[in-house]
């Protein structure tokens, strides 16, 4: 068994905790893990619509506009309507207080036409939902998060996000997440739609919660000899070492040293996964294409090392205000001296 070998630390003894990994064609050629909408979301299909607490009714009787409009024929229709309460019930005259709660329109125009039959001859009833209850909140990296109400037009999810507007800047498209009767289902909308790609839709039900988290936690930073040392923002699913360093201008041409690009990798507190260092040598253009098959992760540190020059310069950039301080100090000694 080929021991994994370890990283020194500064006293020169090694650190059994941490591994090094030289960035191979075999470490990147791992296929990437296809992501899929889960089946329960997926083979969802709502059914026809039915009535929720919440729901404005315009019950309308033919040739009885004061049951139909009691509020005048001028008004709107969710002012001649009437609202389902909390607990299900609505009330209509000569009717009584009914239970629609789930009830499909069908059902509760059957029932009031059998009501209102014992009152009027033949009466001719029509029942629409004219402002509904039933809703889907949102939260998170949208640019309008207002609850967005459901119609007897099932609601897709690409319709409520595209209601909703992303956030392009500040959104983590790959964390996002649709709660649905106390579950919580990531969906990475980044991945679903990739290269051409577009992820089956899925139908919404009622008190569905949509959470599109921002991006501000999900970070790499790359330090060391490169032209723009800074933390990048995920926006996506995953970043490739080539568009971390891309993004910070590339490696410094006068200090860099091509063979020392480092990927440093703790350890994960879930997995309990060995803490690790990975090691490009990109002495050689070649290299990257291995550093655009690399993912790098939330947290991962890219340091790019310095040539040897480099780490001469900086010791004379050190040293030498301390020897002007010396210097100085020697001259104003011998002044004192000689006074």
């Amino acid at each position: 068994m080929t021991k994994q070998p370890t990283v020194p630390s500064g006293d020169g003894q090694a650190q059994s905790d941490v591994r090094m990994v030289p960035i191979t064609q075999a470490l990147v050629a791992a296929p990437r893990e296809t992501v899929t909408v889960p089946a329960s979301l997926a083979q969802y299909k709502p059914e026809i619509y039915r009535i929720q607490p919440g729901d404005t009714l315009l019950v309308t009787v033919w040739d009885h506009p004061e049951l139909t409009s009691p509020a005048g024929s001028q008004q709107q229709a969710v002012t001649n309507g009437r609202l389902v309460q909390p607990d299900g019930s609505f009330f209509f005259p000569y009717a009584g207080k009914l239970d629609v709660n789930n009830k499909t329109i069908e059902e509760v125009r059957s029932t009031l036409v059998g009501k209102l039959s014992q009152y009027l001859k033949s009466p001719q009833v029509d029942v629409n939902v004219v402002g509904h209850g039933a809703k889907v909140t949102l939260q998170g990296a949208f640019e309008d998060t207002a609850p967005q109400s459901f119609t007897t037009v099932p609601l897709t999810l690409s319709q409520a996000v595209g209601q909703a507007r992303i956030n392009v800047e500040e959104a983590d498209l790959a964390g996002f997440v649709l709660t649905r009767d106390g579950q919580d289902y990531p969906l990475d909308l980044d991945a679903l739609n990739r290269n051409g790609k577009i992820a089956g839709d899925v139908y919404l039900k009622p008190g569905d919660r949509l959470y599109l988290p921002f991006n501000d936690r999900k970070q790499v930073y790359v330090i060391g000899e490169v032209l723009r040392p800074q933390a990048l923002t995920f926006k996506t699913t995953d970043m490739s070492l080539t568009q971390a360093l891309g993004q910070t201008g590339g490696l410094n041409p006068v200090t860099a040293k091509g063979d020392a690009v480092y990927v440093i990798r703790g350890m994960d507190d879930n997995s309990h996964e060995q803490a690790t260092v990975y090691h490009l040598e990109a002495g050689s253009p070649v290299a990257f294409t291995l550093a655009d098959r690399f993912p790098l992760r939330p947290g991962d540190v890219v340091w790019v090392g310095p040539a040897g020059v480099t780490r001469w310069n900086r010791f004379l950039t050190q040293l030498l205000p301390l020897s002007g301080i010396i210097s100085n100090a020697a001259s104003a000694q011998y002044n004192f001296d000689r006074n």
